[in-house]
């Protein structure tokens, strides 16, 4: 994967990397054309920007989480940064969700920005359920091995204090009227308070934009001439055993 790394200091190398990971059809020097650099930059944030040129051909070959982890946080790790946090934008979000599924510990934190959550009969399913919350999610053998079938049982570990400890922080942010927003509701009730971003809109940069500077105002990155907090402790899982990413509905 190229990469392009967008210092928040000229001088030093911050302890802190934002792995950007662009939606479908997109470019990834559209995040630095939208304000999504300068707005961390503005902030006084310590926190380098990292630009990943993951378009939909590693979700197309299956290979995204596997890519991803070999050329971008393995090597940024070796380099000494000690927080990463991956922020995509819809198939990018997704592609940053599927990541830990299949790696489990390897990042700190994730933004989705209106993600794709895996297809609306699953959600419409988990909806007549009554949620997250009271949706009991199949046993023994499945109808098929698509990704999403693994993804919302991991949701529904935020639900659970214990659990969510070992997890990364997960913020979620979305338009209301986008077109995917019935699933991102589904999620937004299992995150915890603060977790959450809405504004008004749909599946655009405008709404984006937006989303991004609401979300780095509460974001848990230290500022330039502050130590880093420390991150919380979490205990890396076994990787599960499952399938590739499967671009099932490839959007923006």
């Amino acid at each position: 994967m190229i990469t392009h790394l967008k210092s928040a200091n000229d001088n030093e190398r911050s302890d802190t990397l934002l792995v950007f990971l662009p939606g479908a059809y997109l470019k990834p020097d559209e995040f630095e054309r939208e304000g999504f650099i300068s707005a961390v930059r503005e902030r006084h944030l310590a926190a380098d920007s990292l630009l990943v040129d993951a378009d939909v051909s590693y979700y197309y070959d299956q290979t995204l989480s596997d890519r991803l982890h070999a050329d971008v946080i393995e090597p940024q790790r070796a380099k000494g940064y000690k927080s990463i946090w991956l922020v995509g934008i819809s198939i990018g979000g997704f592609g940053a969700l599927i990541h830990e599924l299949s790696r489990p510990g390897s990042v700190d934190g994730i933004v989705a920005l209106a993600p794709y959550l895996g297809r609306r009969v699953l959600g419409a399913e988990i909806h007549k359920a009554g949620g997250l919350r009271t949706w009991q999610a199949p046993t023994g053998p499945q109808p098929d091995e698509e990704v999403d079938r693994k993804l919302w049982p991991w949701f529904q570990q935020y639900l659970e204090p214990q659990r969510s400890k070992n997890l990364p922080q997960l913020y979620l942010g979305f338009g209301l009227s986008d077109r995917f927003a019935s699933n991102h509701k589904l999620l937004a009730d299992a995150l915890p308070e603060g977790r959450v971003f809405t504004t008004e809109g749909g599946h655009d940069w405008p709404q984006w934009r937006q989303l991004w500077r609401n979300m780095l105002d509460v974001l848990p990155v230290p500022s330039l001439g502050r130590a880093q907090r420390p991150a919380a402790t979490r205990t890396p899982a076994p990787a599960p055993r499952m399938p590739s990413a499967k671009p099932w509905a490839i959007a923006a």
